[in-house]
């Protein structure tokens, strides 16, 4: 069968192009060993191609044959087509299309690691940890992750249904979703709360997160903030680099941030601190953390509380302890293989268990709406005493002349009132500021 011999002897040239000299007897057995398997990838590859019912194109087989040995190694490793590789390269930019959440295989099934505030997902309800167990008409169960990305991803202005199971509240609901462009912001409302602490939400490490970040501090710093509150929740991660960057702005130099192993000592990194500026090395901190918080927000979270520069306050993070390197191929495919495990400066990894906070605050929803509620409803009995008294006091002039800037801190700091979590941080600080004013004494 010489084609199937040509397959065999490409497939062979291809993977195992080295010589055996000098190699030692077990790599020799089981270069053997893979020899053989090839030989039998090669015999079904050559039998589809002339044996099944309607012809396929090599490069459909082949790519299919990728895909599924990737996802036979774990959750997070992908053979991406040119396609799909285009896409992520988008991703990283801060710009690409579908509902607007971050997706994993957790316990063999699809969940969502978080949703990106203000896209169609995060509007429609959907929350850190829901299960997707079926998108259309289509049951995940043994999906994989790239077909699951496949599904939901769509034309803008198209519509999907997803049916997501939310074990906390023993819920099964259907959520039609509006696909649309995903434009994100890595640096939400940062701004300055009672006795100067600035508030910063970081959502993702993409590759402009660190100057954002670095230029908000920067800004509070000069309003008069002394300390700060970092929320990590339900930021799915990103790019390892940019988060050491972003851990390095609050520890001394020589300080380890993080440390990763692979199959080959080579891989073996040791990435620490070398902020020599101190400029928030002596802030008191607090870094709020959830079950949406994953990879890169782990990593900033543990070096910093390994190294006791901050506290942690929230709930147990999501745990995606692995670092992917993304690999390009010269069709213009790629591969995102996990190549190493990360582990914080004091030896944990925590792929697949989590951080637990050093003060655990679940989420109150209930509260929150509540609270909320009664915000609205004292801002219409302002309002209505406001009309009342306009003529006598001249309130609306006033009220025109306010800066939008104002409505704002004030519309965010009703909000602030509102996070139950966000306010433990907030005791937190004030704690250490009291407790550092007592060893200064």
């Amino acid at each position: 069968m010489p084609k199937k011999t040509l397959v065999l002897g490409f497939v062979c040239a291809a993977l195992l192009g080295v010589s055996s000299a000098g190699i030692s007897q077990d790599t020799v057995q089981n270069k053997k060993d893979l020899y053989s398997q090839v030989e039998l990838f090669s015999y079904v590859l050559t039998t589809i191609q002339s044996d099944y019912v309607d012809e396929k194109k090599p490069q459909d087989l082949i790519y299919g044959a990728l895909k599924g040995m990737l996802s036979s190694l774990d959750p997070h490793s992908q053979f991406m087509d040119p396609d799909e590789y285009k896409d992520l390269k988008t991703e990283t930019e801060g710009k690409f299309g579908g509902l607007g959440i971050e997706i994993s295989i957790k316990d063999n099934l699809l969940t969502v690691i978080a949703p990106v505030e203000d896209s169609p997902a995060w509007r429609a309800g959907i929350k850190a940890g829901d299960r997707i167990v079926k998108i259309g008409h289509d049951v995940t169960r043994d999906m994989g992750l790239d077909e699951a990305v496949k599904k939901l991803r769509g034309d803008p202005g198209s519509k999907v249904t997803i049916t997501v199971l939310r074990e906390k509240d023993s819920l099964v609901k259907d959520f039609i979703i509006t696909r649309e462009i995903i434009h994100v912001d890595d640096v939400k409302v940062p701004h300055i709360m009672g006795d100067h602490i600035a508030y910063v939400r970081l959502t993702e490490f993409r590759e402009n997160s660190y100057d954002e970040l670095h230029q908000a501090l920067e800004n509070l710093r000069s309003q008069g903030a002394d300390s700060l509150v970092l929320d990590l929740r339900n930021n799915p991660g990103g790019l390892l680099d940019v988060a050491i960057k972003i851990a390095e702005d609050f520890l001394p130099a020589n300080t380890t941030i993080v440390s990763t192993k692979g199959r080959n000592s080579s891989q073996d990194t040791i990435a620490k601190s070398e902020n020599n500026n101190g400029d928030f090395l002596n802030w008191p901190m607090v870094v709020m953390i959830n079950e949406g918080s994953a990879s890169g927000s782990e990593i900033v979270a543990g070096a910093l509380r390994d190294n006791k520069r901050a506290v942690l306050v929230g709930g147990k993070s999501f745990g995606k302890g692995s670092v992917q390197s993304v690999i390009p191929l010269p069709d213009g495919s790629g591969l995102r293989l996990t190549t190493a495990r990360y582990f914080t400066p004091s030896g944990v990894c925590i792929n697949g268990i989590g951080i637990t906070p050093d003060v655990v605050v679940e989420e109150d929803a209930s509260l929150e709406n509540k609270e909320i509620e009664g915000d609205k409803e004292s801002k219409e009995k302002n309002e209505d005493v406001d009309t009342v008294f306009s003529d006598l006091e001249d309130k609306e002039k006033k009220n025109k002349t306010q800066s939008s800037q104002d409505k704002k801190q004030n519309e965010q700091l009703k909000k602030d009132r509102a996070d139950i979590q966000l306010q433990t941080a907030i005791n937190v600080i004030k704690g250490i500021k009291i407790d550092r004013k007592f060893k200064q004494k």
